[in-house]
């Protein structure tokens, strides 16, 4: 779409959310930086990553940012797009690392505000379920809302996707 800098795609688990911003990327041009925010803590998580890595076409190059994340955008300079995949984990790593979530969205907001390329951002919409047990999951969920919150204020278009199929929601 003209005019459109940067996208948030959100959907919820296995919605198909990653394979549509992965089309997006791929359409935008052959240099692409896959903006990896995922660690391999166990033999699940580990085939999760490989999947997406043979998922991925030629032209990727990948850079692991698990949890300072806006600094590596910021040294991202010879691509034409960068998929972030994904806020979800992301934020995870920041309240696991007990790091303030606030600054971390604002250094967030100001690393999109900078980059010199298109972004497109993946997360999930944690919102619709049942409501988390824990106190750690309900703080968490709330901190994941603010933060998609936020993020489709910043971008110019914010698709949902729900069964591989896209709604713009903006833009």
């Amino acid at each position: 779409m003209a005019g459109v800098r940067h996208r948030l795609v959100l959907g919820g688990a296995r919605s198909g959310k990653s394979r549509h911003a992965q089309t997006l990327a791929e359409a935008t041009g052959p240099r692409r930086t896959y903006l990896a925010t995922a660690e391999a803590r166990d033999g699940e998580m580990a085939a999760r990553i490989a999947q997406h890595q043979a998922e991925r076409s030629e032209g990727w190059q990948t850079l692991e940012a698990p949890l300072d994340m806006p600094a590596a955008l910021g040294t991202v300079t010879e691509s034409d797009v960068v998929l972030v995949d994904c806020l979800t984990l992301w934020l995870t790593n920041v309240m696991l690392g007990e790091r303030d979530v606030d600054p971390a969205t604002d250094a967030l907001v100001a690393a999109l505000a900078a980059a010199q390329q298109p972004v497109i951002l993946v997360s999930n919409e944690v919102g619709l379920g049942l409501v988390p047990e824990t106190p750690l999951g309900r703080a968490f969920r709330d901190a994941q809302g603010r933060l998609n919150q936020r993020m489709a204020e910043e971008v110019d278009e914010v698709r949902f996707v729900a069964a591989g199929l896209p709604l713009v929601l903006k833009g």
